[in-house]
């Protein structure tokens, strides 16, 4: 009986395997069709996530320069106000001294009958100015120079003196400057 077989029988045998290969193959298709798109998503998924963190670092770099600026910035400007803070705390001393200075000179000019005590007044005198000269402190000329009222102090105009006009004929008090700043004009008569 097996041997009765019909040839529609051995026709449904053979077309078995084959029918079993395309179904197979039909499965193959959407097989290969999910693993590309598997690869293609990984592929968008790592590209989303180099961008983010592209996005991350130059957010980073962006806050770093940003700091950096700032500290700089900071920097200069501490040390800018420490200069400024030296400057004013030398010009503040400097002005309390300048009145012992005057006096000082003043003694110089009189009188003195004991010649060790006046070269000792002259040594210390030379001590004041080479400290003056150290803090930077300069006098300001003002004698027969030009009339400047951003450094020198008018108190009085004189006429008939041996000076043009608008130029300092008499000094009464010295001016200093600490470096570029002014610490004290110089009080002056003016000639007419």
């Amino acid at each position: 009986m097996e041997t009765d077989k019909t040839t529609d029988d051995i026709t449904s045998e053979e077309d078995t395997p084959q029918q079993e290969d395309t179904i197979q193959q039909d499965t193959d298709i959407p097989e290969t069709t999910s693993d590309e798109e598997d690869a293609v998503s990984e592929y968008n998924d790592t590209a989303s996530e180099y961008a983010a963190l592209e996005e991350a670092l130059s957010e980073a770099n962006d806050k770093y320069l940003r700091l950096y600026a700032e500290y700089d910035n900071y920097r200069k400007r501490t040390a800018r106000e420490k200069n400024e803070t030296y400057q004013n705390a030398s010009a503040k001393c400097i002005s309390d001294l300048l009145p012992v200075i005057d006096s000082f000179e003043r003694s110089l000019k009189s009188e003195c009958a004991d010649e060790n005590f006046r070269n000792g007044m002259n040594m210390i005198w030379g001590q004041l100015k080479e400290f003056l000269n150290k803090m930077n402190v300069t006098e300001i000329e003002a004698l027969g120079k030009e009339f400047d009222p951003n450094i020198h102090n008018a108190i009085s105009r004189q006429e008939g003196t041996d000076y043009d006009a608008d130029r300092v004929c008499a000094v009464y008090q010295k001016g200093y400057m600490l470096g570029d700043k002014l610490i004290r004009p110089a009080m002056v008569a003016v000639a007419c």
